[in-house]
């Protein structure tokens, strides 16, 4: 199971530099972006019909970001060449990359004229220094202190849009509210830009670290693989000049990186939490989370030092897909399992289940376990669908066909392109789902600020605050229920009631905000107008 090479590796060191050149000259704001603006203009000189080049930049910009970086403009040239030359474009062309191999620059007629006006054009952004600027703006306006809006011209795709949105309209409201302290900490620079991420949840000795050896095909630095509890701690494997381990504490406050909100879990958690780094193509397009072993048994009256769920939760809701890994030997969901999937609670689509070691039973064991992994599961995730379960055996050694037998191994190899399809996927809906947790970030912050506003409206003026703080955090389920009453707000996308009650417990009600209609209505303005306007603003240019 190996996932393909980017087209670009397949473009030689001289058809790069050409490239290069024509990349700059495309680039007329030297951003190191092509958007749609930029590629109309540049593309059009290729001679393509609007219908083929519409096909090229929908294959180029796989990710959706409405943008194209210097490895997606090679994957571009490369189209139109082969446009130019007779072949039809479809989508398995960069799959494969076999049809991306030996493909001479394309024909651009009118190149010098271009790049002459190129340079003409560039001679006054350059005198206002405000091609710098958008360069800079986008890591600059979460810590710039000005009131002053940002300039739409800095916005040059849909990630630049969301920072743009949520600095000015969604991030008052949370921090009006205090939704950092109670539900998610303020986003950083480094939320938006962050590689996808896969999480692998499961118990220990189930092959968590082994599948993202076999993935990478290599070690990362730091692995430990062995049937004992070995992975003790959080290990980020991401990409990196050189091999190294980063210690928790060390991320946690390195501007670049989205591990910012782990401080909120303390030290204790931030010596088991580390960064484990190496250059490897693949962790260019994905980080991956490895986790320590799930408990179970007697394991399990042994207290973690840390909030071990809560860290779980924090996670999920950064990561793009989520793997439970199982072992056909260790189907048995343990009351820490249960409680780390029910963490998982908002963020079921991005749940897969992988029965790992699969070649170590026969095929009627390998039924009847797979029936009793779906009846656990059945039991724990409390949804009416059912969950989509890979089968394999994803390690680097052969396949065991004296216990599963040719049939087997067919079903294993087609369960293991499955899986790789769908990793191969997170990449291209990574912009897709940033857009996704936005959104749904934004309404828990808007439910997040009724709340409060209505609590602070049923505390007396004068006397007996402490008593009626005291009620309203008793009774917090029925104030729930007339918050949602009144607002005509769905049920499920209320807060956990013993985790807003356990947070609320620290602070005074009577000094929480009024509710700011103004501030709401700008949150309502930006989910029904803003993002709209924002998708269409850069989707395909040839539309």
């Amino acid at each position: 199971m190996e996932i393909a090479p980017q087209p670009i590796t397949f473009c030689s060191k001289e058809h790069q530099k050409i490239y290069r050149e024509w990349f700059d000259v495309a680039d007329s704001d030297g951003d190191g972006r092509i958007t749609g603006s930029d590629a109309t203009k540049f593309f059009a000189l290729s001679k393509l019909s609007r219908q083929e080049l519409k096909q090229i930049w929908a294959l180029a910009d796989s990710k959706r970001q409405g943008f194209l970086d210097f490895a997606e403009f090679v994957t571009a040239m490369q189209l139109v060449s082969l446009a130019q030359g007779g072949r039809e474009i479809t989508s398995d062309m960069v799959k494969n990359g076999d049809q991306m191999q030996n493909i001479e620059p394309p024909s651009i007629e009118g190149l010098d004229a271009f790049k002459n006006k190129g340079s003409t054009i560039d001679i006054e952004p350059a005198a206002n220094g405000s091609a710098q600027a958008q360069s800079l703006s986008s890591s600059q306006w979460f810590t710039s202190k000005s009131a002053k809006k940002t300039p739409a011209s800095a916005v040059t795709s849909i990630i630049d849009g969301l920072k743009r949105l949520y600095i000015e309209k969604l991030k008052p409201l949370e921090a009006t509210y205090r939704f950092n302290d109670f539900v998610s900490p303020f986003l950083s620079n480094s939320d938006f830009d962050a590689k996808p991420m896969i999480m692998l949840l499961g118990q220990y000795s189930t092959g968590k670290t082994t599948f993202i050896k076999h993935l990478l095909r290599c070690n990362y630095p730091g692995a430990h693989i062995g049937p004992e509890p070995t992975t003790d701690r959080f290990v980020v494997v991401m990409s990196g000049p050189d091999e190294r381990s980063i210690p928790g504490n060390t991320i946690a406050v390195h501007a670049d990186m989205p591990f910012n909100g782990l401080t909120t879990f303390g030290g204790a958690f931030l010596s088991k939490f580390e960064c484990s780094q190496m250059p490897h193509p693949l962790l260019d397009q994905i980080t991956f989370v490895d986790t320590p072993g799930v408990l179970s048994g007697e394991k399990q009256r042994t207290q973690r030092s840390y909030d071990f769920t809560g860290a779980i939760s924090w996670f999920a809701a950064k990561c793009d897909l989520i793997l439970l890994l199982f072992d056909p030997h260790k189907l048995d969901i343990s009351d820490e399992f249960k409680r780390v999937i029910a963490s998982l609670r908002g963020n079921d689509d991005k749940i897969r289940v992988v029965l790992n070691k699969a070649d170590q039973v026969d095929t009627q064991q390998l039924m009847r376990v797979y029936g009793a992994l779906m009846w656990s599961l059945g039991k724990v995730l409390n949804t009416p669908e059912v969950v989509r379960v890979y089968i394999g055996s994803f390690n680097d050694k052969p396949i065991n066909e004296g216990f599963i037998g040719p049939i087997g191994r067919e079903l294993f190899e087609k369960e293991q392109n499955d899986l790789l399809m769908d990793l191969i996927d997170i990449p291209k809906k990574a912009c897709d789902r940033r857009i996704n947790e936005f959104v749904k970030r934004a309404r828990a912050a808007k439910i997040h600020a009724y709340i409060i506003s209505h609590l602070k409206k049923e505390m007396p003026a004068m006397m007996g605050k402490a008593k009626a703080q005291q009620r309203l955090i008793d009774n917090l389920q029925d104030e729930f229920a007339k918050v949602q009453r009144e607002f005509h707000l769905p049920a499920g996308d209320f807060p956990n009631v013993e985790h807003f009650r356990e947070v609320l417990n620290g602070y005074s009600i009577d000094k929480f905000e009024k509710l700011k209609p103004k501030m709401i209505q700008a949150v309502d303005d930006m989910l029904a107008y803003d993002i709209p306007e924002l998708l269409k603003n850069f989707r395909n240019p040839y539309e």
